[in-house]
Formats: C-alpha cells, sequence, structure tokens
C-alpha cells in the first residue's frame, strides 16, 4: 500500500512572494477553503529573486508526471510585485507540460485582463475574490462537469463561510516570517488611486472568532502579527478590543502594525495606544497629500487639521513607530505643492516619511483623469507614472533619486545628528533641501544603490562644509556620533583621527524589532 504522503498533489497553490519575510496570506485562505480537496493540495511560496526556470521545475516535480486522465492543477496568485516572473512561469509551465491547467487569481489579473500575456497563456482567470471559488473550479476540472468560460467572477460570500486561513500558518512561519491577518475586508473610501476604493465598503469578520484564531497563534509562539486592514480604527469598538488583546499579552517581542485612518483617533484609541512600550507598535499612516484640491480631485476625503492633531498627538505622547506616506505624482500636484505638504509632514516628525510614486493599478479611477492632467504611465508593471501636465518626466526621475536617498539617510535612522544640519540649518524648506542634497548627490556617484554609509558619511562631509559652508567641527562631531552609533566599523575619510580604536558597543536593541527600527529608538528606550 503506498505511503499516502508520498502520493503526488493533484493542485498546487503558488505565488512569488517580494521577500522571503512575506507570507502569503492569500494562499492560506485558498489552502483553508478547499475542503474535501484539502488533502490532495499543497501550497509553494517562491521569492521573486528565484529564477522562473527553477520554480517551474521544482512545481513540476511536485506534481510528478502525468497520469493516463488525471487532471493537475496550478493556481498562481499574481501581483504587481510578481506579474512579470510569473508570466515567464506560465510560459515555462505550459511549454514544458501543455496538459497541466493553470488558474490565474490576484488583483493584477482581476481588471483589465484581455492585454494581459499571461492571461492569455493561463487556462482559467479567477477575478476578485478566490476563496472559495478556487476550490469550485477545481471540483469542477477534477470531477466534472467542465467548466465553460475561461474567466470566473469570484464568489463574494459573507465572512462567516470562510475559514480563517491562520491554522496553516507553519511553525517555520511563525519563527520567521511576519504573519499577515485580517480583522476587516474592504474599504469605504474611494480614493482614486487604491484598488481597495473598488469594495465600496468594509466588512469585519466575526470578533470573537477571529480574537480566539489570535490566541491559537500566540500560543503557537507567534508575535509578529502586521494587519493587513485597510482601516483598523475605523470600528472603534473591535479597534478597541484588539488592542487590549493584545495589551494582556505584553511581551517585549511583541510586534504589531496596524495601518490607520489619519483623522480618526478618538480618546478611547488614544488611552489604549500610549500603555504600549516603544518597539511594539507600529503605525502606517496614509496621508498621501495634503493638497485640498488634490485630494477632492482623487475622492480622497480627509481632514487635514484632524490629521495634524493625531500625528502631533501620537509623536509626543505615544510609543508607536510612524510611518506616514505621501504620494508623489498625483493628478494636478505640482513640485512645490507636493514640497509644502512634505515640509507640513516633516515638522510633525513621524518616524519614517514614506514615499510613493503614483500608479495607475489596473481598475482604479485614476485613469479617468490621463488626457486632462496628461497622466503617462509606464507601460509594463509597476504602472509608475513618467510625467504629468505640471510634473516633467525629468521632474519625475529627480524625485525618485530624492525618494531612494531619502530612504538611505533619513528612514534609516543612521543620520539622526547630521540630518538637522542638512534639513533644518539655514534653509526654510526641508524638502529644497533635500532635494538640493540629492541633485548633488546624484552628479558625485551617478548612482542610487550600493552607496555604503562610509560613502554617504563622506559625501554628506563634503557637501555640508563645502557647498553649504557649515562648521566642519560640528558636522564631523555629528557624523561622528552616528556613524558609530550606528555600529559600523570601517573608516570614512572625513572621519580619519576621529574614531576610538575600538568601536562603540552597539546598543541593545528589544529581540523583536527590526534593526532599521531598532534604529530609531533612543538608547534609554532601547534599553527598557
Amino acid at each position: 500500500m503506498p505511503d499516502p504522503a508520498a502520493i503526488a498533489p493533484a493542485i498546487v497553490l503558488c505565488t512569488l512572494n517580494a521577500r522571503y519575510i512575506h507570507a502569503s496570506l492569500g494562499l492560506r485562505y485558498l489552502l483553508a477553503n478547499m475542503g474535501d480537496l484539502k488533502a490532495q493540495t499543497a501550497m509553494r511560496e517562491f521569492t521573486v529573486a528565484r529564477k522562473p526556470q527553477e520554480i517551474a521545475s521544482e512545481l513540476l516535480a511536485l506534481l510528478g508526471p502525468p497520469q493516463d486522465g488525471a487532471t493537475q492543477v496550478i493556481g498562481l496568485g499574481v501581483y504587481i510585485w510578481n506579474v512579470t516572473q510569473s508570466t515567464e512561469l506560465v510560459r515555462l509551465l505550459k511549454s514544458a507540460r501543455p496538459t497541466v491547467r493553470i488558474v490565474l487569481g490576484g488583483p493584477e489579473v482581476s481588471h483589465e485582463m484581455e492585454p494581459q500575456e499571461i492571461a492569455r497563456l493561463a487556462d482559467f482567470v479567477i477575478t476578485g475574490w478566490g476563496d472559495v471559488s478556487f476550490a469550485k473550479l477545481c471540483r469542477a476540472l477534477l470531477n466534472g462537469p467542465q467548466p465553460l468560460m475561461k474567466v470566473i467572477q469570484g464568489e463574494q460570500p459573507p465572512l462567516s463561510e470562510i475559514a480563517l486561513p491562520y491554522g496553516e500558518y507553519s511553525e517555520a512561519d511563525l519563527a520567521h516570517r511576519l504573519l499577515y491577518v485580517e480583522a476587516s475586508r474592504g474599504c469605504p473610501f474611494k480614493c482614486e488611486f487604491c484598488l481597495s476604493s473598488l469594495d465600496q465598503t468594509a466588512w469585519a469578520f466575526d470578533l470573537e472568532k477571529f480574537l480566539a484564531a489570535m490566541q491559537v497563534l500566540h500560543q503557537r509562539g507567534a508575535r509578529h502579527f502586521k494587519f493587513v486592514d485597510r482601516t483598523f480604527n475605523l470600528k472603534i469598538d473591535a479597534a478597541a478590543r484588539i488592542l487590549q488583546f493584545f495589551l494582556e499579552r505584553l511581551t517585549e517581542d511583541l510586534f504589531l502594525h496596524f495601518e490607520l485612518v489619519p483623522d480618526h483617533l478618538p480618546d478611547r484609541l488614544k488611552g489604549l495606544i500610549v500603555q504600549f512600550p516603544p518597539g511594539v507598535l507600529q503605525l502606517e499612516i496614509g496621508i498621501q497629500s495634503f493638497n485640498p484640491e488634490v485630494q477632492s480631485r482623487i475622492s480622497r476625503r480627509q481632514d487635514n487639521a484632524r490629521t495634524e492633531a493625531n500625528l502631533h498627538w501620537l509623536t509626543q505622547a505615544s510609543h508607536a513607530h510612524l510611518h506616514a506616506d505621501l504620494i508623489f505624482g498625483l493628478p494636478g500636484e505640482t513640485l512645490e505643492s507636493f514640497a509644502a505638504g512634505f515640509d507640513r509632514l516633516y515638522a510633525m516628525r513621524p518616524d519614517e516619511i514614506q514615499l510613493g510614486i503614483l500608479k495607475r493599478l489596473r481598475g482604479t479611477a485614476i485613469e479617468r483623469h490621463s488626457a486632462e492632467h496628461a497622466m503617462v504611465y509606464e507601460t509594463e508593471a509597476p504602472y509608475s507614472v513618467l510625467q504629468t501636465g505640471v510634473l516633467a518626466a525629468d521632474t519625475v526621475q529627480r524625485f525618485k533619486r530624492f525618494a531612494r536617498y531619502w530612504d538611505l539617510l533619513a528612514n534609516s535612522a543612521r543620520f539622526k545628528q547630521t540630518l538637522p544640519l542638512l534639513l533644518e540649518q539655514d534653509t526654510p524648506s526641508p524638502f529644497h533641501a533635500f532635494l538640493a542634497f540629492s541633485d548633488w548627490l546624484w552628479r558625485r556617484t551617478e548612482q542610487t544603490k550600493e552607496l555604503s554609509p562610509e560613502l554617504l558619511v563622506d559625501a554628506l562631509a563634503d557637501y555640508l562644509c563645502g557647498d553649504r559652508g557649515l562648521d566642519r567641527p560640528n558636522v564631523q562631531q555629528a557624523l561622528l556620533s552616528d556613524y558609530t552609533g550606528s555600529g559600523a566599523r570601517s573608516k570614512p575619510q572625513a572621519l580619519q583621527g576621529l574614531l576610538p580604536k575600538q568601536s562603540a558597543p552597539t546598543i541593545r536593541k528589544p529581540k523583536n524589532l527590526a534593526q532599521r527600527q531598532g534604529r530609531h529608538l533612543e538608547p534609554n528606550q532601547a534599553l527598557r
């Protein structure tokens, strides 16, 4: 009698993640809802760094050689970050084994699929929700009757009918990866650049069942929870229950990520947020733009004054690590209006300002502005804006360099003492101060990658002391403090003769923190 564990699966669920640390929530939903087919289903995750040929070979080996009359199915999750590699993977799979049935799902193939090569190569495409529709399609493929349509509109059942996926996280996932969870789906807001605007509303999972699942994960050792809810604080009662749940299980290795509606932070939530110590809460705050005309144009409702007050409170009264987001290239947003919004946000002192560039996601309403505002986008993923009626192509390229350098210098927290010298001394606009440095650094290096901490130290010293005319001892002292505090071990030219013979000991960080976030903590916070 054959070993059941040795029997090849009939169905393989697969996706290509951006990095190993990301565990696919979507695949786990599909696996949890396979029902009677679950025993015949395997799940495999790869990263976009893997060669498609290697992935194809591994998937076909897992399925085993085709048997007479037996159907083999590969379900592939397709996203903006993996569509290029996924297209090549499907081409290789169909070339090597034409009989394998390829089923696509995910946001990238749920809209405007007609011109997509990957949709042409595949056998079936499920648009929208696939939680229960994928299993139904597989039953038809394996048992009949065979489906008549290539494109299948995903069924959207009540959330109570969807099996929760959290039991599909393995022990390795719990030990080494971020666990994605969701207490709700959808979004009631209509921001035209976002796919969630198509949902029209938000739906909440049964809170008791959700918290029971979180309790099981916690008992199994899970400590990193990344909530993918687009509006975690939309329903205050539910948000408060979830925060209280984790406060009652507070440990130094707990890490929680939430995305907040920026202008909706009542005292009840504030009272819970302040109870979390440093290093536990990470809050993503989507500002996107402070320009009221741009906000109105893209159907974004946001009370800017209340948003500003909430951000000030979070930075001053809480220990939460704040990521505030801005989008460059929105229709009608000029360089100057974006600069004004950046300066306004910088004054609130979030831990990181995440700078994105507008993308024309398939299916979103942002396309309706293309003609009026002369929007030109890349034709291939990630469909970033190339120019607009008020932003020339070279200005967009300048911003891309600005964003990369900002990530290296500011968001990395490697230059906490030096950055104020660059952004705040003798300059009215932090944005324009950094833009001038960004232009200078590009002229000097002509690269945005492989810039070592030592190169950046030397560049900052040359720029601040040379072009800006700042006092060299003050600049060197700030750079010395930043460089030794970062734990770097080499010897920048600008700090020759100033570095201690032995590098200063690295400050202990709570073990749950990513290295980058840990650098944002003050020493007294990190040692608590």
